[in-house]
């Protein structure tokens, strides 16, 4: 089929490269981003536009198809289908139907979940322990098209968001790939998405990454494992200076107190208190931390006392 691709970052340049790799399909145009200072936009940044260079397709950078420069290009370039994957804003139903096929956008979720911006983040931070890839067609509704394929990633208790992103990488172009040959099948047809179950989030932004030391010894764990090298990390403030907590672990047992007391040293750091310690109960390690302005150090070394306040 003539593919005209819309991608960006990491996702889009592994999903261009098995579109290119594979030999069944032409890309014919590449409709990519401009580079940006947003702190998710500038990690697993590799570049689609150096891709579709190297390959020599004609490409072109916006920020949406609504520009009339980006779809007039889409126009001439007669494309059977349009591919999307971590193409940033909404593709309007018009601009879908200059393709034969519409449009078909790679998804890392388990759809109808996990609508919208950094999934993988936002799966970890909530404890799920499974998310996925999804490729639907495109429709008037972000995200919530008709489903072609799906695969499934599991999320272990200790995985972080870039365990889950370097599971999720190899799936893009496999899933891809596999929706363009269904698509030419008239035989098939897709899944409707349930919109009962759908959820759809927002950016991730520095309010997201900061601890709350009330909530669950849990959920303090998880937000600092969806924080993960090289994603901004989860931090809290020291004596009045930002603190990044790099590396947490949950011990069993319950120690508990203030919220955001360090309460002592174990083997793998230090205790420091939370909320509700659950059932069966788990309290917080944290184990590395970087002080704003500094390198990474070891929680045990970092603390020189026991009984400060986080926070």
């Amino acid at each position: 089929m003539n593919v005209a691709f819309l991608g960006f970052q990491t996702w889009g340049k592994v999903t261009l490269e098995a579109l290119l790799a594979c030999g069944r399909h032409r890309v014919s145009l590449v409709l990519t981003h401009s580079q940006s200072n947003h702190p998710y936009e500038t990690i697993w940044a590799c570049s689609v536009a150096n891709l579709a260079e190297a390959a020599g397709i004609p490409l072109a950078t916006g920020r949406s198809t609504q520009e009339p420069e980006l779809r007039e290009l889409l126009a001439r370039a007669e494309a059977d289908v349009l591919v999307c994957s971590d193409w940033r804003t909404w593709v309007a139903p018009e601009v879908l139907a200059l393709a034969r096929h519409g449009g078909v956008n790679v998804h890392d979720a388990l759809l109808p979940r996990y609508g919208g911006f950094a999934p993988i983040n936002w799966a970890v931070a909530r404890g799920e322990m499974e998310t996925g890839v999804t490729a639907h067609r495109m429709s008037a509704d972000l995200d919530l098209g008709d489903i072609l394929v799906q695969r499934r990633v599991p999320i272990g208790l200790e995985d972080t968001a870039t365990d889950v992103a370097q599971r999720i990488f190899p799936l893009l172009g496999e899933v891809t790939l596999e929706a363009l040959e269904l698509l030419q099948d008239p035989s098939f047809e897709p899944r409707p998405q349930d919109r009962s179950q759908a959820t759809f989030f927002h950016k991730r932004t520095e309010r997201e990454s900061r601890i709350d030391w009330g909530l669950p010894s849990l959920e303090v764990y998880n937000l600092v494992r969806a924080q993960s090298d090289p994603y901004p990390n989860a931090f809290t403030h020291h004596h009045g200076r930002r603190l990044a907590i790099k590396r947490a672990s949950l011990l069993e047992g319950a120690y508990c107190g203030t919220p955001g007391r360090v309460l002592c040293r174990v083997e793998a750091g230090v205790v420091v208190v939370c909320g509700d310690p659950g059932a069966p109960p788990r309290s917080l390690v944290v184990e590395l931390v970087q002080p704003e302005g500094g390198e990474p150090i070891a929680a045990q070394r970092y603390f020189s006392r026991m009984a400060e306040y986080l926070g």
